[in-house]
């Protein structure tokens, strides 16, 4: 089967999660994408350790699956040379990196477009490019707590950071669309040009109703747990020692909750004839919510919930993840392989659906150097020069 980006070439130039799942997703979706790092290994090879013999860790392998892989010392001239041939043989060159440091090895964007003039360079950074900030170095934290999100968040005492990096996700595929558009425009214009995406406007965005409502009404709202935000009844919920969450969004759903609880008298009630009266009185609405809960055995309450088409699910831990009965008849977990793992390791799936060119996850997350001898030998290397490159510590 074709995919959407079969015969486009990618050098992924990054590290940790926005600019390797970019690149992932390009590779998903056929292109042939190149991962370039330093011969000891990018830092992110090494993230949560698996305990297998060559380091490699659980944030590596779904990120850079789908991809060759080759080590590349660009600090050195001869480094930067073979850098630049591989450039002129690709469509797109993914970094993250920041701007001297991309200078430094020759991955800014007026060196690539002398190496190539309808390169396209997209580039992952921490605050974006051109502000007071764009200098300092940051990660996906430093997105969530400069966008308001992580005050608002946790119990009243302290703020909480979210435990998974949903920022360097979003710039991920933020950087995708925007790579994508860039594609679409070369094809019609000939024209290259420099892409950006950042964690911290990613951020913002995830946030900005957050803001808005701030800007607006300067209520100077803090944190309230695990209700909802603007609805009501929102919460965890516990029965027989687990904990599901229930959300009860729009008046339909609201009426439909009174019912099911046995407060008839609550849908015509005044005080809950909006949901942002409801998320006002949240604290009474959920109480009434985890009484409910109290008088239920679980798998029956879960039963009734959806009889009354109430949205609720279990808190699952990664355990029950992965035997989750949706999760596992969707296949969003795919088993592969990588060397010196005793089992297959659960990958998540291409993360949207196409219906006539799904995204595949063709090859496992490369070793360290793994394709350096057919990589430089499509650039024309043979078997001494790359012997040579990687007696001089080039590869």
């Amino acid at each position: 089967m074709k995919q959407v980006f079969d015969g486009l070439r990618v050098l992924d130039f990054g590290r940790f999660i926005a600019a390797p799942w970019c690149a992932a997703i390009f590779a998903d979706l056929g292109a042939d994408v190149i991962r370039v790092e330093r011969r000891e290994g990018g830092e992110d090879r090494f993230v949560q350790s698996l305990n297998i013999p060559d380091g490699t860790g659980a944030g590596y392998l779904p990120n850079n699956r789908g991809k060759r892989g080759i080590t590349l010392d660009t600090s050195t001239e001869e480094g930067r040379r073979i850098a630049h041939e591989l450039v002129r043989t690709a469509d797109v060159v993914i970094v993250n990196m920041p701007d001297r440091v991309m200078e430094a090895h020759g991955l800014d964007y007026e060196t690539l477009k002398g190496v190539k003039p309808d390169i396209i360079l997209a580039s992952a950074t921490a605050y974006g490019r051109g502000g007071p900030y764009s200098n300092r170095i940051g990660f996906d934290g430093i997105g969530q707590v400069m966008s308001g999100a992580v005050y608002r968040t946790g119990p009243e005492e302290q703020p909480y950071r979210f435990m998974v990096p949903y920022v360097d996700y979003a710039t991920a595929q933020n950087l995708a669309i925007a790579t994508m558009a860039a594609i679409i425009h070369r094809d019609r214009t000939g024209e290259g040009q420099h892409v950006e995406a950042s964690l911290l406007l990613s951020a913002l965005a995830v946030s900005d109703a957050l803001l808005i409502d701030q800007a607006i009404l300067e209520q100077d709202h803090g944190r309230i747990g695990n209700r909802g935000l603007a609805v009501g009844p929102c919460d965890l919920f516990e029965i027989e020692g687990r904990w599901i969450l229930v959300q009860v969004t729009g008046t339909p759903l609201f009426k439909r909750w009174c019912k099911m609880v046995g407060e008839d008298g609550w849908a015509d009630d005044p005080r809950y004839a909006r949901d942002e009266q409801r998320a006002a009185e949240g604290k009474v609405l959920n109480a009434r919510m985890q009484a409910w809960c109290d008088t239920q055995k679980f798998h029956e309450a879960m039963a009734v919930l959806e009889e009354n088409r109430i949205p609720a699910a279990e808190v699952l831990a990664p355990r029950q993840v992965l035997e989750q009965e949706h999760i596992k008849a969707m296949g969003y977990l795919k088993p592969v392989d990588y060397p010196g793992l005793s089992k297959p390791a659960p990958v998540i799936q291409t993360p949207f659906e196409m219906s006539e060119t799904p995204g595949v996850i063709a090859r496992r997350a490369p070793l360290l150097g793994e394709h350096n001898a057919e990589v430089l030998g499509e650039l024309g290397y043979d078997a001494t020069a790359i012997g040579g490159l990687k007696e001089r510590g080039i590869i």
